[in-house]
């Protein structure tokens, strides 16, 4: 039997990572559900039905007590906290780098843009975390309901974020790729200008980045949006 949870339309990250890719063979779209179905082992399953009276406990804890601010203020609020947070991990992977590009060494080149990457990855990791657990936070002391979706975002939070994590560490592999890619067709071009391809690059990097910080606030987005449901 199907779900009746709707299908989820592909990020911008994965949009990106498809434009750097061949194109693969079609394959069965599933929904939701099943895509949840194959993430969790059996192990996951029980651990996450035992979740359950975790989850009720937390909307009964807001129960007993009036939320602290009105949704529609605390709405306001975590959603200039959101964009506050957006736009300072923008700026960052928008700057300009201070190094300039050796065309005569484009092995070192790699090795940049790959340490960049950590370094972006690693400052938005614990940007995003940090503000997800804030938000979870509000959500605790707002209404039942809401309590019990922080709850749970708590737990799938602690099943999936280990395999998100897994799947943004193959970006340094598909990033190595696409450089040598652009490089190989730059070398059969005959003349090849390797500042023009480096500087294609650059942008094409900072999108990536960019689709992955979007990856990241989504979970976010998600639980201040509630708030407005």
């Amino acid at each position: 039997m199907r779900s009746s949870f709707p299908s989820v339309p592909a990020s911008a990250l994965a949009r990106q990572l498809a434009r750097w890719l061949p194109a693969a063979a079609d394959a069965p779209r599933q929904d939701v559900a099943e895509r949840l179905g194959q993430w969790l082992s059996v192990t996951e399953a029980v651990k996450l039905h035992a979740a359950r009276p975790a989850i009720a406990a937390a909307g009964a804890a807001a129960r007993r007590r009036p939320p602290r601010l009105p949704s529609a203020r605390l709405h306001e609020t975590l959603s200039n906290e959101l964009e506050r947070v957006r736009a300072v991990l923008t700026r960052s992977i928008t700057a300009s780098p201070s190094h300039q590009p050796d065309p005569s060494d484009l092995d070192t080149e790699l090795a940049l843009f790959q340490q960049r990457l950590g370094d972006q990855q690693r400052r938005m990791e614990l940007s995003v975390d940090a503000l997800r657990e804030h938000v979870r936070q509000h959500l605790a002391q707002s209404t039942p309901e809401l309590a019990q979706l922080a709850a749970i975002d708590a737990v799938m939070d602690s099943f999936f974020g280990g395999r998100e994590q897994r799947l943004l560490n193959t970006l340094p592999a598909h990033l190595k790729a696409r450089f040598a890619a652009l490089r190989q067709e730059a070398a059969g071009s005959g003349a090849p200008d390797h500042r023009r391809w480096l500087q294609a690059f650059e942008a094409e990097f900072q999108q990536l980045l960019l689709a992955e910080l979007e990856l990241r606030l989504q979970p976010v987005i998600g639980l201040i949006e509630s708030l407005d449901a």
